[in-house]
């Protein structure tokens, strides 16, 4: 009798040390988040630009604490956690890059192409480092930092510029107001850098 149960009971352990491992990556959200624009063009409009004309925007670079789709809480200097139970629904350096284009799109007169079609026409180019998207714990504020810098067609020019926006949380670290926090701010960046390119 022993031996007729010990393998039931090894495949049940087996299942159970299975199911552990599936759930080394953490609790799946209720929901992921997004970002989304305040400005966005409009369909069907079709603008034409030469090659010089054209503005180019690459996909920001981030430090390590932003290469995740968690959303980083800065405790102080030198401690990192992450909002529980928050999770972007892609890298945010990829959510930051489409919510410029479409904002300088929507409020410029620009033909805006993203690295998808950088060997078209690059004309222009935006890149930079998305230096902080997450939350400051010593303030309660959603924090964007964004330093910019624009590269003229041919790579004869070079300008850079640092943007920032604080947005308060208004109640506890979560998911939700954090992820509204820092949408806020992002567009806020996002009409500033637009200001800064004109055209």
């Amino acid at each position: 009798m022993i031996r007729r149960l010990r393998a039931p009971l090894l495949a049940t352990a087996a299942a159970v040390s299975l199911s552990a491992c599936i759930g080394l990556g953490g609790k799946t959200p209720p929901f992921l988040l997004t970002l989304d624009a305040d400005a966005a063009p409009a369909a069907g409009g079709a603008r034409t630009a030469a090659e010089s004309a054209t503005l180019t925007i690459l996909i920001p670079t981030a430090p390590q604490k932003l290469r995740t789709t968690r959303i980083p809480v800065q405790q102080d200097e030198a401690s990192v956690a992450y909002v529980k139970d928050a999770q972007w629904v892609e890298a945010p350096s990829r959510l930051f890059q489409r919510l410029v284009s479409e904002t300088v799109s929507a409020r410029t007169s620009r033909v805006v192409l993203d690295e998808g079609q950088y060997l078209t026409a690059p004309g222009e180019q935006l890149a930079g480092q998305l230096m902080e998207f997450g939350v400051d714990a010593r303030t309660n504020e959603a924090v964007v930092v964004y330093q910019a810098m624009l590269v003229a067609a041919g790579g004869k020019a070079v300008t850079q510029r640092r943007f920032e926006a604080r947005e308060a949380i208004g109640g506890k670290v979560e998911a939700k107001p954090v992820g509204e926090a820092l949408t806020r701010a992002a567009n806020k960046v996002a009409s500033d850098v637009t200001g800064w390119l004109g055209g």
